[in-house]
């Protein structure tokens, strides 16, 4: 795979300090020569009950080198590999642009977002890290359907089969349970870290597997990099500015937004006042809102969901319901 490297590595400027990549080159285009002056760096395996043997243990840079396919995805964290190891392993590689913390507490972090989610099923599980001077990232699973945003993409601008409502219901429910599970973390707080907050809900971050089961990731990733806002991604509407940035109101208005756009897609997202002063008309079927067919038996259940995620984008922070409420009413 270095055979495909460049010549020429990508600047950085004093901007940024040893915290920082710039790049948004994927790890198999890096010079060969500048690679191999760090390419026996091990990776850090994320289960310290990890035995000898373990794989992971293994793993050092040049293995994630060779195995790198290239860039599948970017946002203002950073850049999304996918890898493909000797052994035909998948994994998907988070490499942050400009991380918050120094190695010792990067790693102190990871390894405990990464125990919390072995703990949960609707959880992406974290694999293992790398804090150099260069690299800084983590490995996690794939999830070779790819993410809710690309399965919703695929089917509106691609003419990809769309999701039926049972598969859009399931999805909705797995990712509810998620957030509860991270809701429900004590203590809330670990020395610096926020435990019971995602902090960055969205589409991109719920992964689909083959039987259309969701899981969520990037679990506190906001505490590991600082967001860089320049990649030219569509991003989801912005929560009330009254709602701190991280906190689970936060989460709640997200989780709201994503219902609507599983629901009824772009319209949902980009009018939700619209939404609003309609509600008694979508009720009523005299106003089209969803994006897929459905039988007369489902419509409660699809009207309830869409009033839920109504309520989750309330302008009040105070309005908003608790994941538990919201699973209550779901029926789950």
């Amino acid at each position: 795979m270095l055979s495909r490297a460049l010549n020429t590595k990508s600047k950085r400027t004093s901007r940024y300090n040893e915290g920082s990549c710039r790049s948004s080159l994927s790890l198999c285009e890096y010079d060969e020569i500048f690679i191999g002056c760090m390419e026996n760096e091990p990776l850090v395996p994320c289960d310290s009950d990890a035995t000898d043997e373990d794989c992971r243990y293994k793993w050092r840079l040049k293995d994630v080198m060779g195995a790198s396919v290239g860039v599948v995805g970017e946002t203002s964290l950073g850049l999304v590999e996918k890898v493909v190891f000797l052994d035909g392993t998948y994994n998907v590689l988070k490499r942050f642009r400009m991380v918050c913390v120094r190695r010792r507490e990067f790693g102190r972090r990871v390894s405990r977002l990464a125990a919390i989610g072995r703990r949960c099923d609707y959880l992406v599980q974290m694999k293992a890290y790398l804090y150099s001077k260069r690299f800084k990232f983590v490995v996690c699973d794939y999830y070779p359907m790819g993410s809710l945003y690309d399965l919703l993409t695929g089917a509106r601008e691609h003419d990809h089969t769309p999701l039926t409502w049972k598969q859009r219901l399931k999805i909705i429910l797995h990712i509810a349970k998620a957030i509860r599970f991270i809701h429900s973390q004590s203590p809330a707080r670990d020395r610096n870290m926020i435990m019971n907050i995602h902090g960055n809900l969205k589409t991109s971050n719920i992964m689909i597997d083959v039987d259309f089961n969701a899981y969520l990731s990037n679990y506190g990733f906001t505490q590991l990099a600082v967001e860089v806002p320049d990649t030219g991604q569509r991003k989801p509407p912005s929560p009330i500015l009254r709602c701190e940035p991280l906190s689970q109101k936060n989460d709640i208005y997200n989780f709201g937004i994503i219902m609507l756009d599983i629901l009824g897609g772009s319209k949902a997202l980009e009018l939700v006042k619209w939404c609003f002063e309609r509600k008694e008309e979508i009720k009523a079927k005299e106003c089209e809102c969803f994006e897929f067919p459905f039988e007369g038996k489902d419509q409660r259940k699809i009207l309830k969901v869409w009033s839920m995620a109504l309520a989750c984008t309330n302008r009040s922070n105070d309005a908003r319901p608790s994941i538990e409420n919201i699973l209550l009413h779901l029926g789950k």
